[in-house]
């Protein structure tokens, strides 16, 4: 499989990149800065852009199998990020022929009707205090991309950790308050949906084992 990768130079995106290659994969980079990117292995392709400002995106997706995004705000990003690069990922998808879409979003984002558990709103109460431009730029790039007729997975998970990825993980319909997972079994996940074609059109959630 040919996999483009946004946010492949991001404490997520290095193990995706690493999982994807040990299992025989082919990745794109899109990435701002291309000597930022720690791959070499002659199936990874680097085209420099910025998906925020659309920069690169269309030439990163055409031909490939799947897309992941696994960008994350941090210090200096802007606050609706996943939104607005998500918009041009999906649209130069569309134009490329290219269906399957995964993303990476924090568990704070709902489904309508979903029962969530008290960890589970308390942590949401927390993040709509500290964190409430990070949750509306996640819900609101989840609304867009239900609205695509692309093949879409919206995962979901709390906490990121990193450096004791157990190699395992629970997925779908669980219950997520204050857990923690490590970004490289998100990571593994993530690989596993697109290689099984897992929950297409859904939202699993993620979280340790």
């Amino acid at each position: 499989m040919k996999i483009a990768v946004f946010g492949a130079t991001g404490r997520t995106g290095r193990p995706f990149c690493e999982q994807a290659l040990e299992r025989g994969h082919e990745i794109v980079v899109h990435a701002r800065s291309p000597d930022r990117v720690p791959f070499t292995d002659d199936r990874v392709t680097v085209v420099e852009g910025d998906a925020y400002t659309g920069d690169g995106v269309s030439e990163a997706v055409e031909g490939v199998d799947a897309v992941v995004s696994v960008l994350g705000q941090g210090d200096g990003s802007p606050n609706n990020l996943l939104t607005v690069a998500g918009d041009y990922i999906t649209d130069a998808m569309t134009e490329a022929g290219v269906s399957r879409f995964v993303t990476l979003v924090g568990a704070g984002v709902r489904e309508d009707g979903e029962s969530v558990s008290l960890g589970g709103k308390m942590m949401g109460v927390l993040l709509k205090l500290l964190a409430r431009d990070v949750l509306e730029d996640a819900e609101f790039h989840v609304e867009s991309i239900r609205e695509t007729n692309l093949e879409w997975t919206v995962v979901r998970a709390p906490r990121l950790s990193e450096g004791d990825p157990m190699g395992t993980y629970r997925a779908g319909e669980i219950d997520l308050g204050f857990d923690a997972i490590d970004r490289g079994d998100v990571a593994r996940f993530i690989l596993d949906c697109l290689e099984d074609n897992r929950y297409v059109r859904e939202m699993p959630k993620v979280g340790p084992a």
